[in-house]
């Protein structure tokens, strides 16, 4: 017998989203979209954002399948779930696009981010970045005498701590690839 897949805001008693759907509480929702890899598929996906005033918050995009010509985009949006679920649907009735999921509605997912981080310090300053750095897992890519930079993996809410903390260190520059994101399980 399978597990039961029951989504987020429902309970163990019942499969049934039980948050209202006329909430007008914003909240950040992971989507992604699988698009036929030709020119203009982007733009079109990005300008359905752009033309409503959705932001994002996040972008990434990569060809997954060479053969198919098939290229995965995954958006990091913040909206009602009333903005959300207009979203996928519009995303949905694009020509070029195969399918939608939203990662966040669906159940667990793992997301990741890469980023690197140069920190300019001297001295204490030096040591002290180094240790959380270590802390981290963050690995030096490039070492000056009055530098380095870092390359970290992880959650954004991890990258974001680890620049909390290098601010005040020294931090000068941020280069973050933007979040790539799974769904667990079988799906």
């Amino acid at each position: 017998m399978s597990a039961l897949q029951i989504k987020k805001g429902s309970n163990k008693h019942s499969a049934y989203n039980l948050r209202p759907t006329f909430s007008d509480v914003s909240e950040a929702h992971t989507i992604t979209v699988l698009v036929e890899n030709e020119p203009g598929v982007l733009a079109r996906v990005i300008g359905l954002f752009s033309g409503r005033g959705y932001n994002i918050d996040s972008l990434t995009v990569a060809e997954v399948d060479h053969e198919g010509h098939l290229s995965r985009i995954t958006i990091v949006t913040t909206g009602t779930p009333q903005v959300i679920e207009q979203i996928k649907a519009q995303l949905g009735r694009i020509v070029s696009v195969r399918d939608v999921h939203d990662l966040t509605a669906e159940g667990s997912s793992v997301e990741r981010e890469l980023a690197l981080m140069k920190v300019v310090s001297s001295g204490e300053k030096r040591v002290e970045a180094l240790r959380l750095a270590d802390i981290f897992r963050a690995n030096v890519v490039d070492s000056t005498l009055e530098s380095f930079i870092f390359q970290l993996t992880g959650a954004p809410d991890k990258i974001d701590a680890f620049a909390d903390l290098m601010r005040p260190l020294g931090l000068v520059e941020v280069a973050r690839t933007g979040v790539a994101a799974l769904s667990r399980g079988t799906r």
